[in-house]
């Protein structure tokens, strides 16, 4: 299994950059996933608000929210989403907020 290294730490990941433990998340393993996996070199506040979201709705439901929810809930249009996240809400933010990969992603 691939691993990113953050601050000493070894983290497992799966072969598309998915952490393999969604409770080896933290603050500075989201850095380090944005930097190495999505080639983000600094998370602004847009993007913790978009990962905050998607990761408490995960928790709290066991599955990442439809894209409209994440829309709504954090007031952004997709298209915003997209400029902070390249590779798109459902493969790079929930990448970054340390979710498994979602279903239907391709």
């Amino acid at each position: 299994m691939p691993v990113i290294e953050v601050k000493g730490r070894k983290v497992e990941v799966n072969e598309e950059g998915f952490l393999t433990n969604h409770e080896d998340w933290e603050k500075d393993v989201a850095e380090a996933l944005a930097r190495e996996e999505e080639g983000i070199d600094s998370l602004s506040e847009d993007h913790w608000k978009v990962i905050r979201y998607i990761r408490d709705y995960y928790l709290e439901k066991n599955l990442a929210p439809m894209v409209r929810k994440l829309c709504k809930n954090t007031g952004f249009q997709l298209r915003y989403i997209y400029e902070l996240f390249p590779s798109g809400p459902a493969k790079g933010a929930c990448k970054v907020a340390g979710l498994p990969k979602p279903d239907g992603c391709v």
